[in-house]
């Protein structure tokens, strides 16, 4: 009898744990279809965005030619037409179409359009106008330091963080304090010392301004996931660029195989020499050098983003829990858990 408790027991124990696994795998591949869902009707919501903004775009440039037409026609009036206007009594002599305001309304139009400022200088990619199917003003680039913490250092938190606008304009770069107390400050990577840390910004305070900053952009990094692990952020997938992840840069001349750091990149594509020196990695300087890179290949970067969120915006948007509920069947069940319960 008491054999048979023994076995009655861990038969029982057995069919607990075999059921616990299978509630943990439906939940898991639940909240996966759940995730997907979000993300496709996510890229929806950003595809419907960006063809508002591209035909926006579009009605101001028809206005614009409708100005300049009408400018032309009222300057080539006859000549005929004047000397009697200007003959009649009572009548001043007409004035002259303003050619001033008409070319100023199309260089206002061109700099809304192109991004750039007409006494600008470009960037230092060469590009002289950014892609139309982002706006400029929806992409920065993030760059983070690290500092390590813990024994030997071995944990990696935020020490400085730099954003940059598309036009390299700098939006955000402040010293940030880590949670746990720094055992390796990295200097030699990081380009962090202590003194920096004495009056910097605490994480929680520092990861909240920057989150408002890049709520519903383009973020452009150069592996900007570990940067996201260190902000302990998720950006949706479809919106960033990471440039050691893309093969577009590695189909252009010059560039290495292989695992690309972005020092080799910018010495190869950019002809810019960045991270020498002892003082350690600029931020500022990293994220203006993935910005760069970006821009290399922007136009192509984006069609190719363009048409997966086309390719995905086909699927159902609502998450399928019933997929998942099969897997509670008897025949997923193990055997022996199946002819104990028999």
């Amino acid at each position: 009898m008491a054999e048979r408790s023994k076995r009655t027991k861990a038969g029982s124990r057995g069919l607990l744990s075999n059921y616990r696994f299978l509630c943990k795998r439906a939940m898991m591949l639940r909240a996966l279809e759940s995730a997907r869902a979000t993300r496709k009707h996510q890229q929806k919501i950003f595809i419907a965005n960006m063809k508002r903004k591209t035909t926006d775009k579009l009605t101001e440039t028809t206005d614009t030619d409708k100005l300049v037409k009408k400018s032309k026609s009222s300057s080539e009036r006859p000549a005929e037409n004047k000397k009697t206007d200007v003959s009649e009594p009572g009548l001043s002599e007409p004035k002259a179409p303003d050619q001033h305001s008409s070319a100023t309304v199309l260089r206002d139009s061109w700099e809304v359009d192109s991004g750039f400022s007409s006494e600008a200088s470009p960037p230092a990619s060469g590009r002289s106008s950014p892609c139309l199917s982002v706006c400029s003003t929806t992409v920065v680039a993030l760059d983070c330091e690290m500092v390590g913490t813990g024994p030997g250092g071995c944990c990696s938190e935020l020490a400085r963080c730099s954003i940059l606008d598309y036009h390299g304009n700098v939006l955000y770069d402040k010293y940030v304090r880590p949670r746990q107390p720094v055992t390796d400050y990295r200097t030699r990577w990081s380009g962090i010392r202590r003194h920096h840390l004495y009056d910097a910004t605490p994480f929680n305070q520092a990861r909240e301004e920057i989150l408002s900053i890049l709520e519903g952009k383009v973020v452009v990094g150069h592996s900007v996931y570990n940067d996201f692990a260190a902000l302990d952020l998720v950006h949706p997938a479809h919106m960033v660029r990471d440039t050691i992840s893309t093969r577009l840069l590695s189909r252009l001349p010059d560039v290495p195989r292989g695992k690309r750091s972005l020092k080799i990149l910018a010495r190869k594509l950019l002809n810019r020499r960045i991270q020498v020196g002892k003082k350690g990695h600029c931020s500022v300087e990293d994220a203006q050098a993935a910005l760069d890179l970006y821009k290399l290949v922007e136009r192509e970067w984006e069609e190719q983003e363009e048409e997966k969120m086309r390719d995905d915006a086909n699927a159902p948007q609502t998450p399928n829990f019933a997929a998942s509920n099969h897997y509670m069947q008897d025949e997923y069940w193990p055997e022996d858990v199946i002819a104990d319960s028999q």
